[in-house]
């Protein structure tokens, strides 16, 4: 194989092999290494994301509390869907559905 003389300089000269050097360290082993960012970085989205779905739910039952706090009927329905109470002369009828039997 052929190779032109510039491509032999660059070959033989010692900044060339440390800047590969350099390269390849900063690419895989060094602590900061371009791999590590990238996973770092993926794992940040990952948090911001569960960041915004709480903030959301928090707002959510933020409101609800405020519900229950405020109005006797919410109260009433909370109890009766959430905790099956019933009022004494009351009967109810649990329906079931086979999907939710699984779980």
């Amino acid at each position: 194989m052929i190779m032109s003389p510039l491509l032999k300089r660059i070959l033989k000269s010692k900044i060339t092999w440390i800047v590969v050097i350099f390269g390849v360290w900063m690419v895989f082993f060094d602590q900061n290494s371009l791999i590590r960012q990238i996973s770092l970085s993926r794992e940040l989205n990952k948090a911001q994301k569960q960041e915004q779905y709480y903030r959301k739910e928090i707002a959510k039952d933020s409101l609800q509390l405020e519900k229950l706090k405020t109005d006797d009927k919410e109260v009433e329905k909370l109890a009766r869907e959430k905790y099956m109470m019933k009022k004494d002369d009351e009967k109810i009828f649990l329906i079931v559905r086979e999907d939710e039997e699984e779980k």
